[in-house]
């Protein structure tokens, strides 16, 4: 860790300190972008990947989110809905849709909202970082928030005209999209940031570029253009914001965790407050991993080769799961709530 002196003070804007930020935002991006390029490259390399992601980014990151809301009593009080009810009110959902009308809609349902979860969850980072820049963040918040949107919106656009398909090996059926409406949000997301860009070279050579919220604008400019864009295969670009949301979740929650317990154990939450003490992060990770082996192990072992009146009952069951954790985690992580802004260290303004 570096600390801030008073000849060097700490630079605006990091969440933690310049080594955990610089993993948080060029370290998990330059990994999702390389694997991105090592499937396109050696496709035949693409099961191992995914199975590496799944069980050690995807699955865990979804265990991740318990640890907001079930992990200590209070947070399981406030959100005994989320753990004990919303679980089998969405899998009646998922399997009543899939039974009815057709595996294809929950491939179609997750392509698009796994989109709008991982856009979301992005631009919520990229507001705690503006928050966090001590003011040096100055453009208008319409026009970031344009900036930002436009290049997912040209992404997802761009999969929806190219209609694959397959998607994850799934039957897809995309929005009808057409090029034309495609090329005008790619024009429109280009002039954007390179509208944003000028501002912040303007802040540069005054001296007061925002370095963390820029650097992590890039970032989620780079992983959305070429997730979207740049990869033509819709699965190995999935693959590239797979693990980026995955890995930049995982290191938030944990973030968030140890700002939470940063005064020492919490005999109110003695478990993961010990867990959450930064001297504790490599215990922190295994638990959680220990966590999501057994219940994913088990969950594969018996749903192995199962059906739900021919359905797959896996394929249920994991997008189940996973929209379950996109409507739980639409509701614990607004940043907007004085309970985050002042764990996160936030001004409520």
């Amino acid at each position: 860790m570096v600390s801030a002196t008073a000849s060097q003070p700490l630079p605006a804007g990091w969440l933690r300190s310049p080594g955990f930020d610089h993993l948080f935002i060029a370290g998990i991006a330059g990994i999702a972008l390389l694997m991105g390029a090592v499937v396109v490259a050696r496709p035949e390399l693409f099961g191992l990947i995914l199975m590496v992601d799944l069980w050690f980014l995807g699955y865990h990151h979804v265990i991740a989110t318990f640890t907001r809301i079930a992990f200590d009593r209070e947070s399981f009080r406030e959100h005994r809905f989320f753990v004990f009810f919303l679980p089998f009110i969405v899998f009646g959902a998922t399997a009543f849709v899939a039974l009815s009308v057709g595996i294809w809609m929950i491939s179609s349902v997750y392509l698009y909202w796994q989109w709008f979860h991982y856009t979301r969850q992005s631009w919520g980072v990229s507001q705690v970082y503006r928050g966090k820049s001590q003011g040096l963040v100055r453009e208008d918040p319409r026009f970031s928030k344009l900036c930002f949107y436009l290049v997912p919106i040209w992404g997802i656009l761009h999969r929806s005209w190219q209609a694959p398909e397959k998607f994850l090996f799934m039957e897809l059926r995309v929005i009808p999209t057409p090029g034309w409406l495609v090329d005008v949000f790619g024009v429109a997301a280009l002039l954007s940031v390179l509208a944003w860009g000028f501002t912040r070279v303007q802040a540069w050579r005054a001296g007061q570029l925002p370095r963390a919220h820029t650097w992590y604008m890039l970032s989620h400019f780079a992983v959305f253009f070429t997730g979207y864009k740049l990869i033509d295969d819709i699965t190995y670009g999935w693959l590239v914001l797979n693990i980026w949301h995955n890995a930049q979740y995982l290191l938030f929650v944990w973030l968030f965790n140890t700002n939470r317990y940063k005064n020492g154990v919490d005999e109110k939450a003695r478990f993961l407050s010990t867990l959450s003490q930064s001297t504790h992060v490599v215990r922190y990770f295994l638990v959680c991993f220990g966590i999501t082996t057994i219940v994913y192990g088990t969950t594969q072992y018996l749903t192995y080769e199962q059906l739900l009146l021919g359905v797959p009952l896996s394929i249920v069951l994991y997008q189940a799961v996973n929209f379950h954790h996109y409507i739980v985690d639409s509701k614990i992580w607004k940043v907007r709530k004085k309970r985050m802004q002042t764990t996160l260290g936030l001004s409520s303004g």
